[in-house]
């Protein structure tokens, strides 16, 4: 059973006849796209045993949720629009990355929006709803994350740990040259850092500064003893690609040198299966309560006209996530058996 970012274990869903076992469903869907047109997918499984769907949608204009018993269920479920663009000033431009959690009782939504007069100057902001149902009920605006500094920031992720709530971003250091790096914070409460943000992650390997200096898109997942945060790296287009950082689970999460980088990438484009640049992902767990889910998106073929970001064709994937000897997450272990 997995431990979620957020401390809770995941719960065993009521049995199914209709459901098939979760290796054939995986077996059956890796490769293939679960939901069209959605990139920076989150898939949150409560301990209601429904998984809440969310990720960018391509207009950039809104937050849609969505619901469903079962992940590939998810493709057909109905896509409730639970929050809109405002006209101007603040989240009024190209909407992006919207995370689900569940927090206290209570659900957040974090996302990152730029202005109308200034569409990327991104900042993370927070909304909250109070209902059973998150797909009902009214959300509540938390207003914008208050970083130590005031720059380009994104991707915001939470997760809670030894009973500390911690805030993990992108953002632009103003004084390092490059776009984004990963910084880690303490939280005060789901919408307020509190003290110090700590760079965890520069872009420092080839790989990580094709076409940007880019470190993003991170996600939190736990096992053995260490804690794991997967990112996104270099350009949106086939050169984008996953990383991973590692801290022992005892250690001090806010001391940059908790924090080791693999020096390759562990998850990148691999054209035999047709997915190129898959990223920005994040972590769920079967209909079995056991096994491990890799969520992400890639697109289907490798050339792109114009701009990556008006391109809308970012599909979300899943795929099992395997684990090696030495207990890190192997992201390259198909269920057919092949490693890339």
């Amino acid at each position: 059973m997995m431990q979620l970012p957020n401390g809770e274990k995941t719960a065993e869903t009521k049995s199914s006849k209709s459901l098939q076992p979760i290796t054939t469903q995986i077996t059956q869907n890796e490769g293939k796209a679960v939901v069209l047109q959605r990139a920076d997918p989150w898939i949150y499984k409560h301990v209601d045993g429904w998984y809440y769907f969310t990720a960018t949608e391509p207009a950039y204009n809104y937050i849609e949720l969505r619901r469903s018993q079962t992940i590939t269920g998810l493709a057909d479920a109905e896509p409730v629009a639970i929050w809109h663009k405002h006209e101007s000033g603040e989240m009024s431009e190209k909407i992006w990355a919207p995370e689900i959690h569940f927090i206290d009782g209570r659900w957040y939504i974090y996302f990152a929006s730029g202005r109308a007069d200034a569409g990327f100057a991104h900042r993370t902001y927070v909304l909250e709803n109070e209902s059973a149902n998150p797909l009902e009920g009214a959300w509540t605006e938390k207003g914008k994350i208050i970083m130590n500094w005031e720059s380009f920031n994104l991707d915001a992720t939470t997760f809670e740990h030894k009973g500390e709530r911690y805030l993990v971003w992108a953002q632009n250091d103003p004084a390092i040259k490059g776009n984004t790096n990963l910084y880690i914070a303490a939280m005060e409460n789901p919408w307020t850092i509190r003290g110090t943000q700590i760079m965890i992650a520069t872009p420092e390997y080839d790989w990580e500064k094709i076409g940007y200096l880019v470190n993003e898109g991170p996600a939190v997942i736990k096992r053995g003893g260490s804690i794991f945060i997967s990112y996104s790296a270099s350009a949106t287009d086939f050169n984008y690609c996953v990383g991973l950082l590692t801290a022992a689970e005892d250690s001090n999460l806010l001391d940059a040198a908790s924090w080791t980088k693999s020096p390759e990438p562990v998850f990148k484009t691999d054209e035999e299966r047709d997915q190129y640049g898959p990223g920005h992902n994040g972590f769920t767990v079967a209909e079995d309560g056991k096994t491990d889910v890799f969520v992400y998106h890639a697109r289907t073929y490798k050339e792109i006209e114009g701009d990556p970001l008006n391109d809308p064709n970012r599909h979300t994937f899943v795929k099992q996530l395997h684990w090696s000897e030495d207990g890190k997450p192997d992201f390259q272990v198909w269920n057919e058996g092949r490693t890339r």
